[in-house]
């Protein structure tokens, strides 16, 4: 893994914890939230998508794009409606490791098998290693803070991280064979994200009001934070195997770890600083393994 992206992914797991901090913070976690962030999202990079394209820099969508961008707007849909139902059923502690270790732990063997890519001992040793120290920081799962029964957000937890796994094979595809531009593709995966939202989000008209009233600040926050991350991911998959990029984006899971520990009073820290010593020798030895 070169340097650039080994920058890229580190930058983006700091911004996606931070969004992440946000959705649990907003205390939302239906419908409504995810569509106002989704449709906000639309809006915000609009207009960077739209110089992007009179730039020419986005090149022909053929079929072939055009189908992979609905299908990772379905994938980042229920992945989006998955992850904020699991802050609802348990803590950021637990459902933010178990969604992001499980996701690269069947990326990155999937992407062995799919694109034929081949971790050397030392990279399967850092895979092993960072997943091993997110399922330290999940350790007693089924209870959450305040003595509140956690096992949906367990269960929550892990649906999100095979989505996880679902959506980073789909766009390495798009974005390194299909040579998909990462913005314009993220764009439209928005657009499709919003439009299969918006027959729901119709549904509960005056829950989009309130939770606009209430909590429009951590919506902005997280529309204009969530692609952001994801974009960093998309530009490092256009030069790098998913296979590194996928376990090293969880360093974002130490930042996350911290921030429920200290802003959220989850508690562990010891627990979460041995975890993530864990990780961060993992992410040392899959860089250059």
């Amino acid at each position: 893994m070169t340097v650039l992206a080994l920058v890229l992914v580190v930058c983006s797991g700091l911004i996606h914890a931070t969004w992440n901090l946000l959705a649990k913070r907003s205390g939302e976690y239906g419908v409504p939230f995810v569509w106002l962030y989704s449709v906000l999202s639309t809006l915000i990079y609009t207009p960077v998508a739209a110089v992007f394209v009179l730039r020419g820099a986005g090149g022909d969508v053929e079929k072939i794009g055009a189908l992979f961008m609905i299908g990772t707007g379905i994938l980042h849909a229920a992945y989006f409606l998955c992850l904020q139902r699991g802050y609802g059923s348990g803590d950021l502690s637990v459902v933010y490791p178990l969604a992001r270790g499980t996701g690269p732990l069947l990326s990155s063997f999937a992407a062995t098998i799919v694109f034929g890519e081949r971790l050397g001992p030392l990279g399967v040793g850092g895979v092993f290693a960072i997943t091993a120290g997110v399922f330290l920081l999940a350790r007693e799962p089924g209870v959450g803070r305040g003595g509140k029964s956690g096992r949906a957000g367990v269960v929550y937890g892990i649906l999100t991280g095979i989505l996880i796994a679902a959506y980073t094979l789909w766009d390495k595809y798009a974005v390194s064979d299909l040579a998909l531009a990462p913005l314009l593709y993220y764009w439209a995966s928005l657009c499709v994200e919003s439009a299969l939202l918006t027959p729901l989000a119709l549904r509960e008209r005056q829950e989009v009001g309130r939770t606009w009233r209430e909590h429009r600040a951590e919506a902005v926050g997280v529309a204009v934070l969530s692609p952001l991350a994801y974009l960093l991911v998309l530009t490092a998959m256009v030069f790098t195997p998913v296979s590194r990029i996928a376990p090293v984006r969880e360093v974002g899971i130490l930042f996350g770890a911290l921030m429920g520990g200290r802003l959220l009073a989850e508690g562990g820290v010891e627990r979460r600083l041995f975890a993530a010593g864990l990780m961060v020798a993992g992410i040392a030895v899959l860089a250059v393994g």
